[in-house]
């Protein structure tokens, strides 16, 4: 499934996917791949990527369904 909600908040940040991917120490395709739902990140990966854009991880890696 595809990760709206953290190319929403990357865009809303005015960063590209290579310029958060510098931020957070993978590759421009990590990060695509993430967005795609193509690969499911490592809890490190996740908090990074919350830091860099000042999320939580319920905001951006957690599904609500459900609830």
């Amino acid at each position: 499934m595809k990760n709206l909600r953290l190319k929403s908040a990357r865009t809303a940040k005015n960063l590209s996917q290579q310029q958060l991917a510098d931020i957070v120490g993978v590759s421009r395709q990590t990060v695509n791949a993430i967005e795609n739902g193509d690969y499911n990140p490592t809890i490190n990966l996740c908090i990074a990527i919350c830091k860099a854009l000042d999320k939580t991880l319920d905001d951006l890696f957690w599904e609500n369904e459900g609830i």
